[in-house]
């Protein structure tokens, strides 16, 4: 199979907003040369960002557990976007990925897209030895699944696809500051528990390795050239 040629940007530490406008433009452009039958580009965004709740189209507002007056407080912004999904907490030492994808170009539909995020993250963490799995009715990946009260998620996964086109991605928990999930549902769970790669492991990370390590994993599993 023809590899395509996926562009690759690090947008480093930015407001959500900003870099959920900068996906719209990128999607709409995808979309748009799709109607015309041009040959399209394909994107993956990765980055951080300042403390941010964001909650999904199929989200319930009681998740939020905090007003808005603690929401300034704490530093940190609140949004509801287009995603599917509900609610989760985005922050520094997390890495958020963003790919915006012509899907037809891959062949593969919604479904095996996710599955194949929920796979680049789970290659990653076997990189560190660290055991992860997939959970009946849930997207993402997660630990100790089949242990009660145990099941904890270290990256949470919510899309938008139309026409074929995605936008949204996922958060990968490195060395996230997890007291921010304590002030919601994680993507509506109340008996479920968050971790991070650091929390997991007991020590520090070098977080520039870790987005290297599943940079290539994403190459690999979709099958994909990256340009820079």
């Amino acid at each position: 199979m023809k590899k395509i040629k996926v562009k690759y940007e690090d947008l480093g530490i930015i407001d959500y907003k900003k870099a959920w406008d900068y996906q719209e433009e990128k999607f709409d452009e995808i979309v748009e040369a799709k109607k015309k039958n041009f040959e399209t580009n394909n994107y993956l965004l990765f980055c951080e960002h300042p403390h941010v709740y964001t909650l999904g189209k199929s989200g319930e507002q009681n998740n939020l557990l905090i007003s808005d007056e603690f929401l300034k407080k704490i530093n940190a912004t609140y949004y509801k976007i287009n995603r599917g999904g509900d609610i989760t907490y985005h922050g520094p030492g997390q890495i958020v990925g963003y790919p915006i994808l012509n899907l037809e170009t891959l062949n593969i539909g919604i479904k095996e897209y996710i599955h194949k995020l929920e796979e680049a993250i789970i290659k990653t963490l076997k990189a560190y030895h660290l055991e992860t799995e997939r959970l009946d009715g849930a997207t993402g990946v997660w630990i100790d699944t089949n242990k009660p009260g145990e099941a904890r998620k270290i990256c949470a996964i919510g899309v938008r696809a139309s026409k074929f086109v995605t936008m949204h991605g996922f958060a990968f928990n490195v060395k996230t500051d997890l007291n921010y999930f304590s002030y919601i549902n994680p993507c509506g769970f109340t008996d479920k528990g968050v971790t991070s790669l650091e929390k997991e492991l007991g020590k520090e990370i070098d977080f520039e390795e870790t987005k290297s390590i599943l940079r290539k994993n994403i190459y690999d599993i979709f099958q994909i050239d990256f340009i820079e």
